[in-house]
């Protein structure tokens, strides 16, 4: 009973800490380098692992928000290939030289592959910020969707990449959506994410906002389980609607 107190009593935390709130406290948890980046506006380097619809998609638009980005998959020449078309500051590399160069990483892969990735990066995660946006779909990802469905995605993908500091988001919302959305007129729909550390939440805000969205913390890493499809906040909602469903999860 203890324990799922303090667990309501920490969701109710998170709720109530905004992410522009968060930014102006948390900048000494950073390295140096992305300090600077947060605090200046400056350019972060971005690791895409998974160069696919939404690495494919997230990727090129923030190469035009002036941040450096390096494309990486199973196929290393379709990355080459996207970093020419791209040009300025896009570039292809391994998942361990993406891994490398990115102050910030981006995990868009299937599920299935996320144990690999855990295994070959090993260290060169530590301390990194990953963006989780991979799904575990049991048709298609067998084994380790079902174990991550029962642990909760943001915990299973935090503990197969140990050392990382991971953000649940871009996974809520369709692929299509997220590369229309800087287009869109009026309110900005709201993009749900979920995690434990305030300093990776205020990196993560911050390239949210650049795609065309307004970020919403919806809780700690535990309810990174509801950012897939499927669930109440899947889909396109206000920021507001995205806080009432997730004051009512739990």
């Amino acid at each position: 009973m203890q324990n799922h107190d303090a667990t309501r009593a920490s969701r109710r935390h998170f709720l109530r800490v905004g992410a522009s709130a968060v930014a102006g406290i948390v900048l000494g948890m950073l390295p140096f380098g992305a300090q600077m980046a947060l605090a200046a506006d400056a350019p972060l380097k971005i690791g895409v692992i998974g160069s696919g619809r939404i690495g494919g998609t997230l990727g090129p638009i923030w190469l035009k928000a002036g941040h450096e980005v390096m494309f990486s998959s199973l196929d290393l020449e379709h990355d080459k290939a996207l970093a020419a078309k791209l040009g300025g500051k896009a570039r292809a590399g391994t998942t361990k030289e993406a891994a490398a160069f990115g102050e910030v990483l981006l995990l868009a892969v299937p599920y299935s592959a996320v144990p690999q990735i855990g295994r070959d990066l090993g260290g060169a995660v530590q301390g990194k910020i990953v963006l989780d946006a991979s799904n575990p779909i049991p048709s298609r990802d067998g084994e380790a969707a079902k174990k991550a469905l029962e642990k909760g995605a943001g915990f299973s993908t935090a503990e197969l990449l140990p050392g990382s500091r991971v953000v649940r988001a871009f996974n809520a919302i369709g692929y299509a959506s997220q590369g229309r959305a800087a287009q869109r007129q009026g309110e900005r729909i709201g993009m749900p994410m979920a995690g434990d550390d305030a300093a990776a939440i205020a990196v993560a805000s911050r390239l949210i906002r650049e795609i065309g969205f307004e970020p919403v913390l919806v809780g700690p890493l535990a309810m990174g389980k509801y950012l897939m499809p499927g669930t109440p906040l899947a889909g396109e909602h206000s920021p507001e609607s995205i806080r009432k469903i997730a004051a009512g999860l739990k």
